[in-house]
């Protein structure tokens, strides 16, 4: 009776994942661990709800090899409304047992980029074009998809909405949300594993999972901005802590995001010019602190952590490289604070010393004893000090000191003020 039961009712779960932003180390290892979770409980299949502009050739094809070996059906999913899978994200989907669209989105533009600060010569770009166009229809041909216009994805970056896609044979269904597609996924028969299995979707229980803790963290480093704000906080409190050592919070805080930031360089298309002069930047507005140079030294260092920003990640597409908006916030924020260290710098070269005996006059007094041409004692300051006047004054006057000469004080008397 109980084996009937589970015939007539799926009882297990569906797994969905969120495939969001760029694909990187952290995506990789996000959605493979998921697979490997989906067939650890013999889920009735996998979701990847995608939308990503691209990413990393090595990452992608960790997740289209894991999912072209998966033991249960994986469904790639572009959604919401708006959403796309551009570049790797086409190899993700054409990869799929089932690939889904929502209504609004888009897929496609998959011709291959320099991730990296050198520039491709035309031979290597045709390489690199060659091989992700045979890498592509081989997808195509392994999950009997239009392999005719994967071509056109790589070679003439060609994109296409859900209707046309599905018309194209690129995508298999249009569903409105996930409900829908769960709905449509029900009964459709796909090939796992060289076997031919019904899906029973219908009724069955959605179980996300979500990044974990690490996931979340790696995923954060791949961000250029996030991975641009480690670097100068590492650079800058590194800087600091050597330049008054014993502070220790600036060294250790730069030390940990400085090591962060290496991981980001790793995979991030790092121009270590742009690097260099955020260094040469750190060091100018340093020196300006100890040497007179009317500015000179902070323009310079303005000027170079500019530049150095802006072709710090180089590489052709927007999402590695770092936003000018978070450059200007950065730039304006270091100036601002080397500026104001400086201003405290010039106020103090003209403020009244207030230690040591020339820091003594123009204090009020008390005379402690009758004060003569030849001597007397005052009371100023916290302390007994010797003391002459030009007229007598009498013991217990306020008196205001003019000059100090050789450890003994010239006053004169305020009563009459």
């Amino acid at each position: 009776m109980f084996v009937l039961f589970l015939l007539l009712f799926n009882v297990n779960d569906i797994l969905i994942a969120d495939l969001d932003g760029v694909i990187s180390p952290a995506s990789s290892s996000y959605l493979v661990r998921v697979v490997d979770l989906a067939e650890d409980q013999e889920a009735t299949c996998l979701i990847f709800k995608m939308d990503t502009p691209g990413g990393l050739d090595v990452s992608m094809r960790e997740i289209t090899k894991r999912v072209l070996n998966a033991k249960i059906p994986v469904v790639v999913y572009v959604a919401p409304k708006g959403a796309r899978a551009a570049s790797a994200g086409v190899f993700i989907l054409y990869a799929s047992h089932v690939s889904a669209m929502a209504p609004g989105t888009n897929v496609g533009a998959a011709h291959p980029v320099s991730m990296g600060g050198e520039k491709m010569d035309s031979v290597m770009v045709e390489k690199v074009t060659n091989d992700a166009v045979a890498y592509l229809k081989a997808l195509a041909k392994e999950r009997g998809r239009n392999a005719e216009w994967a071509e056109q994805a790589v070679r003439e970056s060609a994109s296409v909405d859900a209707e046309t896609a599905l018309k194209l044979g690129v995508s298999d269904l249009i569903a409105e949300d996930e409900e829908d597609l769960i709905e449509k996924l029900d009964g459709r028969r796909v090939e796992v594993a060289d076997e031919e299995i019904t899906l029973h979707t219908r009724g069955s229980r959605t179980k996300e999972v979500k990044m974990t803790l690490r996931e979340r963290l790696l995923l954060l480093l791949t961000n250029p901005n996030i991975a641009y704000v480690l670097l100068l906080l590492g650079i800058y409190g590194l800087f600091f802590e050597l330049q008054n050592p014993g502070m220790i919070f600036p060294g250790v805080v730069g030390g940990i995001c400085l090591i962060l930031g290496f991981y980001s360089l790793h995979v991030l298309p790092v121009n270590y010019a742009g690097l260099a002069l955020i260094v040469l930047s750190a060091i100018l507005f340093i020196l300006e602190i100890y040497i007179t140079s009317q500015g000179l030294l902070t323009i310079g260092g303005i000027v170079a952590l500019i530049f150095g920003s802006l072709i710090l990640f180089e590489s052709d597409v927007p999402y590695l490289r770092v936003s000018w908006e978070v450059i200007m916030l950065v730039v304006i924020i270091i100036a601002g604070f080397v500026i104001f260290l400086l201003t405290l710098g010039v106020k103090a070269q003209f403020r009244r010393r207030a230690t040591g005996s020339e820091g003594i006059v123009g204090e009020i007094g008390m005379a402690r004893t009758d004060i003569k041409p030849s001597g007397g004692t005052i009371f100023v300051h916290g302390e007994f000090w010797n003391a002459v006047s030009d007229s007598k004054i009498k013991k217990g006057s306020k008196v205001r000191v003019i000059d100090v000469k050789e450890m003994i004080l010239r006053v004169e008397a305020i009563d009459s003020e």
